[in-house]
């Protein structure tokens, strides 16, 4: 086990934070700032996380961070793939095969999803679906994903066992979008014959879920491609999206943009569903 260096570790931290402009993760500097670069609790808001936690792992007098909690970390300063494996080395783990994401998004697909971020909703998910980026009108769209714990940051086991999230989509929807979701995690698989996560994931749907072992059984091959969903938003009223998504060759994940489909109102709505979360984003403050 390589050795946790808790005072390089914050340095590290300190130095990536103060490169990184607000503008660059999508905040407004504001005139009072006293620095360019992110503030503290900047990036713990950015890695969800608490700002006590973050700044004690900066300070360099805090627990060994988690694989999981690097993810994050990394994510939130957009580091690139050398500085990710850096920081895991540093805080005392080895660094991640590069199929396994561990919540890491890839910095290209980051910046984009930032720029994305007032108009249009959108989120990056790694070939096994599992969430590393979404931006806050996608959060507003589909609920908080990125982040989560265990399976509950995977797209593929929202889909098939949790009913709430499942009830948003049409009915006359889902059969399809369930074998395409489901022939695209099996060419992830069998790209990840030694991870034993993707694995654990396989294994829990197979045990919860027969709809999943049904259409797993049919063995069908795809990868994930534009598509049209229809999502019954309570806030908004029923959203008629095309989904495009655009795949980073050097990480392999994808980049997931919803956006009104033509002839249909579902522009307006996702404008007022960003108007709505601004204004309770600025009612908690």
């Amino acid at each position: 086990m390589p050795q946790f260096q808790q005072q390089q570790l914050g340095e590290f931290l300190r130095n990536r934070r103060d490169r990184l402009r607000p503008a660059e993760v999508g905040l407004t500097a504001g005139p009072r700032r006293r620095t360019p670069g992110l503030r503290r609790d900047e990036v713990a808001m950015l890695a969800t996380m608490s700002t006590d936690y973050y700044e004690r792992i900066e300070q360099g007098r805090g627990p060994q961070p988690s694989p999981a909690m690097l993810g994050a970390i990394a994510r939130a300063l957009r580091l690139t793939l050398a500085e990710r494996d850096h920081l895991y080395v540093l805080a005392g783990h080895h660094a991640p095969e590069p199929a396994v994401a561990l919540g890491f998004a890839d910095p290209g697909l980051m910046t984009v999803l930032d720029a994305l971020a007032p108009r249009v909703p959108a989120l990056i998910a790694d070939d096994m679906h599992n969430i590393v980026g979404q931006n806050s009108l996608n959060i507003a769209l589909l609920g908080k994903l990125v982040g989560e714990s265990g399976f509950h940051a995977n797209f593929i086991w929202h889909w098939f066992l949790d009913p709430d999230y499942r009830a948003l989509y049409a009915p006359n929807d889902r059969d399809h979008l369930s074998r395409n979701y489901v022939a695209d995690l099996r060419v992830a698989v069998t790209r990840r014959p030694d991870d034993t996560r993707a694995t654990s994931l396989i294994d829990e749907l197979h045990r919860e879920s027969e709809e999943f072992t049904r259409i797993w059984e049919l063995g069908d091959v795809e990868t994930a491609a534009r598509t049209r969903k229809r999502l019954q938003h309570p806030r908004v009223g029923l959203l008629d999206c095309e989904c495009d998504v655009v795949i980073s060759p050097p990480s392999g994940q994808r980049l997931v943009l919803f956006r009104g489909a033509p002839g249909t109102d579902t522009h307006e709505k996702l404008e007022l569903l960003g108007a709505i979360g601004m204004q309770e984003i600025g009612s908690e403050h």
